[in-house]
């Protein structure tokens, strides 16, 4: 069986920085080495749409199910390094950010995740880089299956764009998403995204109270 753009497939996966540091996983054993606070479960994601990384994406489409070792380079991976992304604020931007600015501290300076690289007087020097940015990365990835059914796809496609678990239910070929009234005209930007991902018509319902109900009493 040869993977394909579109293909959604199931894996599990383990990344290492070229010094055998593990910083991202969804295997119970490699989470526990690393100290990394996500839950171990399998991944399902469709390939050559971006759900993954890009590179991962292009070696695997044309691959089999079984097992792989990806080494890329930063240039392939996270990114060279950005000197132009290392900056120095004063003292006060963090305290109006309500931020203690100690070195190796990260944070979210308006939406960009940051590293606090020294801190000295009045001046914080800041680096905007991705953490990886520069390092050469490998990926050792076990291909499970290819996922078939629908409703695998729509969650997998909903947690990815959402972070959430959102309800649905299908009407003839018509994909029909449900959240709450202020989610509505968001969701509904993704319409064409659903139709050239999923081949399927999408339509957003707004959460009846019954509906509310039912979920506040699952949580």
């Amino acid at each position: 069986m040869v993977l394909q753009k579109k293909d959604f497939i199931e894996i599990l996966f383990t990344g290492k920085t070229k010094e055998g540091e593990i910083f991202d996983s969804n295997i119970k054993e490699d989470l526990k080495k690393a100290s990394l606070d996500s839950e171990p479960k399998p991944l399902i994601f469709c390939l050559g749409e971006g759900m993954f990384l890009n590179s991962v994406d292009e070696f695997l489409i044309g691959k089999e199910l079984g097992d792989y070792s990806i080494n890329l380079l930063p240039e392939n991976a996270f990114g060279k390094r950005n000197s132009a992304l290392v900056q120095v604020f004063p003292a006060r931007v963090f305290k109006e950010h309500k931020v203690n600015p100690v070195p190796g501290t990260m944070f979210s300076f308006d939406g960009k995740l940051a590293k606090i690289i020294s801190v000295s007087g009045g001046r914080i020097m800041v680096d905007f880089n991705n953490p990886l940015a520069g390092k050469e990365v490998n990926y050792k990835i076990k291909v499970i299956r290819k996922v078939e059914n629908s409703d695998e796809k729509v969650k997998a496609l909903n947690e990815f764009l959402f972070r959430r678990n959102i309800e649905f239910e299908w009407k003839d070929n018509t994909l029909l998403l449900k959240v709450e009234k202020d989610l509505v005209k968001f969701v509904e930007l993704f319409k064409e995204k659903y139709k050239d991902v999923l081949g399927v018509n999408m339509e957003v319902h707004e959460l009846s109270n019954t509906d509310s109900q039912k979920r506040e009493e699952k949580k």
